[in-house]
């Protein structure tokens, strides 16, 4: 059995926090897992500069309900599912990503949850577990499932490199660069080349 693990956000779908950051003109938002590796450190930033501006998850999920996948996703995930199972793999958050999924029929997601007030204040966020993604694609391989997982920041290296294969999509020059070894493309062909050739080889 195979089964194709896909990041969602600069993958499927725009990354929603840059899409905030648009929304309200505050560019701090725009700091997403391509630029900062600490992911703590990173959801930290995020609250505290939420809390700094009085906004709320309503001002989030308001913003996030316009956002649409990239041109082309819909079609890419459904040529997946004709040939094998997909799941994401997110570090995004229940409370945000029921829109998002709708607009992508529903694919299986895993993901977080955050900590909010009765009146919409976020007060924390609270991982599945500690390297969610990674331990994932560990867990499947536990069932003899051949796993294949592509993404774009640095959240998505150790379960690339937990997978039977992989690949960076769309990735910024920094990681690419920091990590020659890993194959990265940049449009959905390409990467429906590279899961043909693992279902192929696997």
């Amino acid at each position: 059995m195979h089964l194709i693990c896909l990041d969602l956000e600069g993958v499927l779908i725009p990354e929603l926090w840059i899409a905030f950051s648009e929304a309200t003109g505050i560019s701090g938002f725009r700091r997403t897992t391509r630029d900062e590796p600490d992911y703590g450190k990173l959801m930290r930033f995020r609250i505290d500069l939420l809390n700094q501006h009085h906004l709320k998850l309503a001002d989030i999920q308001h913003v996030i309900a316009a956002v649409e996948p990239f041109p082309g996703a819909l079609e890419f995930s459904h040529n997946i599912r004709q040939k094998t199972q997909l799941i994401i793999l997110s570090d995004t958050y229940t409370e945000f990503a029921l829109p998002i999924m709708k607009k992508l029929e529903y694919p299986t997601l895993l993901c977080n949850r955050l900590s909010v007030k009765a009146d919409g204040t976020i007060l924390d966020y609270h991982l599945r577990q500690e390297n969610g993604k990674k331990e994932a694609v560990c867990a499947f391989k536990s069932l003899n499932i051949k796993v294949f997982a592509a993404g774009d920041s640095f959240n998505d290296l150790n379960m690339i490199a937990a997978a039977d294969a992989g690949c960076l999509f769309r990735a910024p020059e920094s990681i690419r660069a920091a990590h020659p070894a890993i194959p990265s493309v940049n449009r959905y062909d390409e990467l429906y080349a590279c899961i043909e050739q693992f279902l192929l080889v696997n």
